[in-house]
């Protein structure tokens, strides 16, 4: 019995592992031109993205280490995917240079809250950050779709991507700006005497 119950306690941050190591699997088969297993291994990334939350939140297993891995695995294998389908040119470089530069702007200035500051200080993410991670999942299911199902052409399928690509880099900018005001102020700020 508490063996189960050691494994159930560490079961979200095992999925969080696995789908960190569904991100290459993904980056592969977009660069070998494998769109539709890569569109469903994504669908199955982002059910297993669904699932570790709730089994954190239903089996109390809410962790330091799984509020850090849950993300770090989302990012890798949006960064790893967007950087194939740029590659591949389903996807604008400028799009991809953006996210990533944000993404890296916020690992090294939460790394400086981190160690300048105290754990406490680095900002949770934002809505804006939450929408951002959303649409950049559906956009790369959106891009993967297309080029695997390839629609007809009565389906607004380049009207959707580009609507997708400008809602992707509004909130990648938004939650950028954000986080860095948020993130500069707290490191700027006095410090919290204890």
């Amino acid at each position: 019995m508490n063996a189960a119950l050691a494994v159930g306690a560490h079961l979200p941050n095992l999925i969080s592992l696995a789908r960190v190591g569904l991100a290459p699997v993904i980056v592969w088969q977009v660069l070998a031109g494998g769109y539709l297993d890569a569109f469903w291994l994504l669908l199955l990334a982002g059910l297993s993205d669904a699932i570790d939350g709730l089994l954190a939140r239903m089996l109390k297993a809410q962790s330091f280490l799984g509020r850090f891995l849950d993300p770090v695995s989302d990012k890798i294998l949006l960064v790893g995917l967007f950087m194939a389908l740029a590659w591949q040119g389903e996807l604008p470089v400028w799009l991809v240079a953006l996210a990533v530069s944000r993404d890296a702007a916020i690992v090294a200035g939460a790394s400086l809250l981190y160690w300048l500051r105290s754990p406490e200080d680095v900002p949770a993410p934002s809505i804006a950050s939450k929408l951002n991670t959303a649409l950049q999942t559906v956009l790369a299911a959106t891009v993967l779709a297309v080029a695997a199902f390839q629609p007809d052409a009565a389906w607004p399928a380049a009207e959707l991507e580009l609507a997708l690509i400008a809602a992707t880099a509004a909130t990648t900018t938004i939650s950028g700006v954000g986080y860095a005001l948020t993130a500069g102020a707290r490191l700027l700020g006095p410090a919290e005497v204890p």
